[in-house]
């Protein structure tokens, strides 16, 4: 079965610091702008909702058609939001613990600026990994 992912960190400024398709769905032209798309439309219903609970997973907050965003937020406030089409809640749970530890570790890097884009190819391949295991 083929699933659709759309995987966005956002930093606490609403800049992007991170993105990737990580599904396994045929990729259309226009698919990667609506994904985006959609995904920073729902920041404000995670804005409001970051700030009414103390759980950091905060499960699906937005809908369109057929596919769910659910979001994971950090203790400072760094959006990890997920795109998707499928009904997996305790692998995408799985998938957000792990790539939070995966950000914490590039946080750790002193040759990496809090804040600004994360480019590092093994980054990429990890969460790409990590999103093949659970997704």
């Amino acid at each position: 079965m083929a699933s659709t992912a759309c995987f966005i960190i956002v930093g606490r400024n609403d800049i992007p610091i991170y993105e990737a398709e990580v599904g396994s769905a045929a990729k259309r032209e226009d698919a990667a702008q609506l994904h985006q798309f959609i995904l920073h439309a729902a920041l404000d219903v995670v804005q409001d909702l970051a700030w009414t609970t103390s759980a950091m997973f905060l499960k699906s907050v937005d809908r369109f058609n057929d596919l769910v965003v659910s979001v994971y937020v950090t203790a400072g406030h760094t959006r990890l939001m997920l795109l998707h089409d499928s009904r997996n809640e305790d692998g995408i749970k799985s998938f957000f613990q792990e790539v939070h530890e995966l950000y914490i570790k590039i946080l750790l890097n002193p040759l990496y600026l809090p804040g600004s884009r994360i480019t590092s190819t093994h980054f990429d391949t990890k969460v790409r990994a990590l999103a093949r295991k659970y997704l």
